[in-house]
């Protein structure tokens, strides 16, 4: 188009030029042709007289005086307009023969592409996603079809195709035309007015298409959940794409409106291998701009399919387990807490075999775009925010799961030893500041060791430690620095991220002098760093947040001595089934512990359960030879956070198990029972037992009454 523009313009340009030139070479041969002459006299020529005699003397008489030219002839006029004419007639017929070879000759590829543009389209189809399963192979997500009624938004206001499109559908003309105006579901430029329609109905709308303008009938594949919400926060959801996603440009693909898109969880982090490629429709179309005739079609290639480390059965016993547990009839207020999360976690490779938040949502209610009335159910105060996956992003004090590793520190530091000894009255007020602390158990434990702060989860034990740290400090002796305690936590990555294959997760807090300096920095009174931030924060509490992610990682490597990174992927096999992607195994940290100092820490974790008669019956009804670690979180203004954190075997470590509660109450009362049947479900699936087979699991109906826990005190 650039080249014929150009062309018209040169074209133009010439025809110009040979007007002025001919307009100057005829204005010179015209003074060449009629010079200029003087003119001496002329008397009587003899054609003076006239038939009529009677005529005065010298009328016929032509008289020249000196000086004058010869008067110029009429014709002489004429000729010099046919020759203007003659020129714009050639400026005419000049443009137009330029034009029409610009046309001809150098656009006739561009003109001839446009208007087979004209006569074809070429549409892409979406590519069915690839399914999502189990370690096992069983399916979680799947694919089905549906026939969808799509509208131009332009219809919302054309009465009688609205009304046309209620008689047939069955919905109330109102909720049709609101469908269509609602653009919430993405960016497509139609409007999704039914989905799984009756075939009779689409056959209607197709066989009087001239009856409904810009309504049309598509196929769609759509996401099936076959066990609707089980493992929901890890499968996660679909949805149209945003403009966003529209707009982003991904390597090796290309987004179209018409697309379904993962928005959270497995759909969302590896979306590019499940979304598949488009295929693509070359039709004929008619004047109207319908598809008449299909003149080649490429399939679309299913996305490719991902095979997780969940193993359906243990997710299965872990969803229904807490949702037993905190909403016995589906209202919570009526169990034990408010919310709960739990993860089961493999400590030799990081496979992750179930990974459960309650409340829980249905990824079904997510397909095509949420409703509305869904969407506020599920964001309500009352429904305890269903679409948060607590195990990742739950933020919480880590409580007395902590003193596995600040145990690890005193010894590390000199400030405890296996044969350190304290006694534990209730309640400790080791600075003489007149702040007295207590231990959960009022009446105190008496003498203990170590061992015995660990076993019975004694917090005067490790006041005492954590005052070993501050009075050999900077405030003291200066023999280690103020961040001593902290650096060794480090050592556990309690303050980062896992780094599992899932979006939106968080990192927990390990509270420093400089951290607590900025935190108040508007309050210079509660900026400095005291005595009582550690004695706080060595049992747990105070500032300190860790997500159950981090704290299962974290005892993989008290385990083992080595972190893992968390993952749910196994694998990834295309659309022939070959395995095209296998996870690789993640050594995050080597643990930089003294290897006697984790030994002795592990037997007293193992203490923990066999020497505390009613977590001894459970884990051994269970089956499992486990060590681990209680906790009670404190949680201002409401009811105890319990913990329970156990791995197994104990001398050949396999699996490790995290549970919350939140508001749940005691740890060994509440969360131990979960932890015990958990970790009992994963050792058998290891061992070949047969497990009950997954059955479908409800999505949280939003239904709660007011919750009345009790924080009477901690229950270690």
């Amino acid at each position: 188009m650039l080249a014929a523009i150009i062309a018209a313009i040169a074209a133009g340009l010439v025809v110009v030029a040979v007007i002025v030139a001919v307009a100057i070479v005829r204005s010179r041969r015209a003074s060449a042709a009629a010079p200029r002459k003087d003119v001496q006299q002329l008397d009587t020529v003899g054609v003076g007289t006239s038939p009529l005699d009677g005529a005065p003397s010298g009328a016929g008489d032509v008289h020249v005086t000196r000086g004058q030219t010869a008067v110029k002839k009429p014709a002489d006029g004429l000729r010099s307009r046919f020759v203007a004419l003659g020129l714009l007639a050639t400026a005419v017929f000049g443009s137009l023969g330029a034009k029409l070879w610009s046309l001809q000759v150098l656009s006739s590829s561009d003109y001839s592409r446009d208007a087979e543009k004209n006569l074809y389209s070429t549409v892409s189809t979406p590519a069915p996603r690839g399914l999502i399963c189990d370690a096992q192979g069983t399916p979680l997500v799947k694919n089905r079809s549906s026939q969808t009624v799509l509208a131009d938004a332009e219809v919302a206001d054309d009465r009688d195709v609205v009304r046309r499109l209620a008689a047939v559908l069955g919905v109330p003309a109102g909720v049709v035309r609101q469908r269509i105006q609602d653009a919430s579901g993405g960016a497509q430029s139609q409007r999704v007015v039914a989905d799984d329609v009756r075939l009779r109905d689409v056959a209607f709308i197709s066989e009087h298409s001239d009856a409904f303008p810009g309504v049309a009938v598509e196929t769609r594949t759509v996401r099936e959940y076959p066990f609707g919400a089980l493992a929901a926060h890890v499968l996660g959801y679909t949805g149209p794409p945003s403009e966003d996603e529209l707009k982003a440009k991904l390597e090796g693909r290309e987004i179209k409106a018409t697309d379904t898109v993962g928005k959270s969880g497995v759909e969302a982090f590896y979306d590019g291998l499940i979304s598949g490629d488009h295929g693509q429709r070359r039709v004929l179309a008619d004047a109207a701009g319908r598809a008449v005739e299909v003149v080649s079609e490429t399939q679309a290639t299913k996305g490719s399919d991902v095979h997780l480390t969940i193993d359906a059965r243990v997710q299965y016993v872990a969803d229904k387990t807490l949702a037993d547990l905190v909403a016995p009839d589906g209202v919570i207020g009526r169990g034990r807490g408010v919310a709960a999360a739990a993860v089961v976690m493999d400590v030799r490779d990081g496979a992750v075999l179930a990974l459960s938040s309650f409340p829980t949502f249905d990824p079904a209610n997510f397909t095509g775009g949420i409703p509305q009335e869904i969407w506020d159910l599920y964001t309500s105060e009352d429904s305890h925010e269903p679409l948060s996956n607590r195990v990742i992003s739950g933020q919480y004090p880590a409580a007395s799961t902590y003193k596995a590793f600040t145990s690890l520190a005193g010894l590390e530091y000199g400030f405890a030893s296996p044969t350190s000894g304290w006694v534990c009255e209730g309640k400790w007020d080791g600075f003489g500041s007149g702040d007295v602390q207590m231990c959960w158990n009022h009446s105190g434990h008496g003498g203990l060791d170590l061992r015995g702060g660990i076993v019975h989860s004694c917090d005067v034990v490790f006041y005492e430690i954590a005052k070993a740290f501050f009075d050999h400090g900077p405030a003291g002796t200066g023999q280690v620095s103020e961040t001593a305690l902290q650096d060794y936590l480090a050592r556990f990555n309690l303050d980062k991220a896992t780094g599992i294959d899932l979006a939106n997760e968080a990192a927990g807090t390990i509270p420093t002098p400089a951290w607590k300096a900025e935190r108040w920095r508007n309050v210079p009174s509660e900026a400095p760093w005291r005595g009582g931030d550690y004695t706080n924060m060595i049992i747990g509490q105070g500032y300190v947040l860790v997500t159950p992610l981090e704290i299962a990682a974290a005892y993989g490597g008290v385990a083992t001595g080595r972190i893992m990174r968390p993952h749910l992927l196994k694998d990834v096999r295309n659309a022939a089934g070959d395995v095209v992607v296998t996870f690789e195994p993640e050594v995050v940290t080597e643990v930089d512990a003294n290897a006697s100092h984790l030994a002795y820490v592990r037997d007293a974790l193992r203490g923990v359960i066999v020497e505390n008669e009613k977590v001894a019956r459970m884990f051994a009804e269970a089956g499992v030879q486990a060590a681990g670690k209680s906790g009670t979180g404190e949680n201002s203004g409401a009811a105890d956070h319990a913990w329970f954190v156990a791995y197994a075997p104990y001398d050949d470590p396999k699996y490790v198990v995290t549970v919350i509660i939140d508001q749940g109450g005691g740890g060994s009362e509440v969360a131990a029972p979960v932890a015990a049947k958990l970790l009992g479900a994963a050792m058998a699936a290891d061992a070949g037992a047969d497990l009950e087979a997954p059955q479908r699991v409800a999505g949280f109906t939003g239904k709660s009454v007011e919750y009345h826990g009790t924080s009477a005190g901690r229950t270690d």
